[in-house]
């Protein structure tokens, strides 16, 4: 539990008999101790606020008020009292005290690191305060707790960006796979079109070339065979004969010669 130093009544024991001689700045001030120790603490900042109106370098009052201010929860206007608290201060233990509070009113905040300067400070004017001892050390333990979550989330951010990193890459890498096996596909696929196109054009080919030999060896004239000269002067001898006796016949028919064109 964090301590905050409270209103010590032996200051406004002190300076009671003080204000006596100001006149009606005792009334003042202690009917605003009694409304926060009663836990009125918005009367009693009232009651404050008022002492410091009569007498503005008044230390307790600025003190008082940054208590009354702190335990309402107005952080921020509490630190301005005890600011200006710091300034009037004049013993060491006064800029202790008010250290202390300046370093809760921090923590409060949730201003860990200005906090824990504020306790240095504190422990540096009064190094036997417990109270201050204490609150350094939450003060820092929580710090090392917030830098350790931190360190968690951020351990867990980049696992998760791993994570993503590593399975939109198996992602891609399957997506190249699957492309280079359709790919592949789409090679043999077309290889085997190709080859049975070429073997198509060959076959074509093929017939062309058997139909253009059938057609060259049709449109060769055919060789005459070949006869002996013996043979060729027998028959050409048979032939004579024929013509003598066909213009023999003729005569007979026709009473006339007729002539016979020869061929060869």
């Amino acid at each position: 539990m964090i301590n905050n130093k409270q209103i010590i009544s032996f200051f406004f024991s002190f300076f009671i008999v003080t204000i006596v001689a100001f006149g009606q700045s005792r009334s003042v001030i202690n009917e605003g101790v009694d409304k926060y120790e009663k836990g009125d603490y918005t009367g009693a900042a009232e009651n404050f606020k008022k002492s410091i109106d009569e007498k503005f370098e008044n230390y307790k009052g600025h003190f008082n008020l940054g208590d009354a201010l702190y335990k309402q929860g107005k952080y921020n206007d509490a630190l301005n009292s005890f600011k200006n608290a710091l300034s009037l201060a004049k013993t060491d233990k006064e800029k202790a005290e008010v250290y202390h509070n300046i370093g809760n009113t921090l923590l409060k905040a949730e201003k860990l690191k200005e906090a824990i300067g504020a306790y240095t400070q504190s422990l540096k004017l009064n190094p036997d305060d417990l109270d201050t001892k204490y609150n350094l050390s939450y003060a820092l333990n929580k710090m090392k707790q917030q830098q350790k979550n931190k360190n968690n989330k951020n351990n867990k951010k980049n696992k998760k960006n791993d994570k993503n990193k590593n399975q939109n890459k198996n992602q891609d890498k399957n997506k190249d796979k699957d492309k280079n096996k359709n790919k592949d596909k789409k090679d043999d696929k077309n290889k085997d079109k190709n080859k049975e196109k070429e073997k198509n054009k060959n076959k074509n080919k093929q017939q062309n070339n058997q139909n253009n030999q059938n057609d060259k060896k049709q449109q060769q004239p055919q060789p005459k065979p070949e006869i002996s000269k013996e043979e060729a002067k027998r028959i050409l001898n048979a032939l004579k004969d024929d013509e003598k006796k066909l213009q023999k016949e003729l005569r007979k028919k026709k009473g006339k010669k007729v002539k016979v064109e020869k061929d060869w």
